[in-house]
């Protein structure tokens, strides 16, 4: 049986913390975000970031 080669960039991920996230989304909602963010210069997995972290700790306030 062939071994799984490791890629670089899969090595750093999982180093540094980082998995990859799949969901399921209504196109539409996909793509004003995705103008959203460029019109506000940001990245959309910065975007998603701030807007997780913001639920979570107003989550935490409850």
């Amino acid at each position: 049986m062939e071994e799984k080669k490791i890629r670089p960039q899969d090595k750093w991920n999982a180093k540094a913390g980082y998995i990859s996230k799949s969901y399921k989304l209504k196109r539409e909602v996909v793509e004003q975000f995705a103008e959203a963010c460029e019109k506000a210069g940001v990245s959309q997995a910065a975007q998603l970031t701030k807007m997780m972290n913001e639920f979570i700790e107003n989550q935490k306030k409850l």
